[in-house]
């Protein structure tokens, strides 16, 4: 389970660089004047040359490729909600990158995110417990 945190840990971290580089290519990217296909097109190419949309879909893509080898090798109970810290990890960077202001209510919701990926870590951990008890000590290969 070690391997598979450590996975998480380097994914999230890449998903929250995404999130803050997106977000800072998107509020510079000028918006169509009108919805004309033409204005459309124009915009999307301005964000294909856009260096921190392009690098923050990158991160994410890393992000995708690490959430496709932990769903490859554990259950998707445990991986999908604990894919959920990437709100943690994207709240601090907008609260200290970005200089967004977070509210107490907003941190008390990160707070219990934290708390359920908590119980889901521990859920596994018990889980790893009864196979090493039954006798079924090989965990699934990284």
């Amino acid at each position: 389970m070690t391997k598979l945190l450590l996975i998480l840990f380097v994914g999230l971290c890449f998903e929250t660089m995404g999130v803050v580089l997106l977000s800072k290519g998107l509020k510079r990217l000028e918006g169509p004047r009108t919805y004309s296909v033409s204005d459309i097109a124009k915009m999307v190419g301005r964000a294909l040359t856009n260096k921190q949309i392009v690098l923050g879909v990158a991160f994410e893509a890393v992000f995708f490729i690490c959430l496709l080898t932990m769903m490859s090798r554990a259950d998707v109970s445990f991986v999908w909600p604990l894919t959920s810290l990437t709100f943690v990890f994207s709240t601090v960077a907008a609260r200290f990158y970005l200089h967004e202001q977070i509210d107490g209510l907003r941190w008390g919701g990160v707070l219990l995110i934290v708390m359920g990926a908590g119980l889901i870590t521990f859920t596994e951990k018990r889980k790893e417990a009864e196979r090493v008890k039954a006798g079924l000590t090989q965990e699934p290969r990284l």
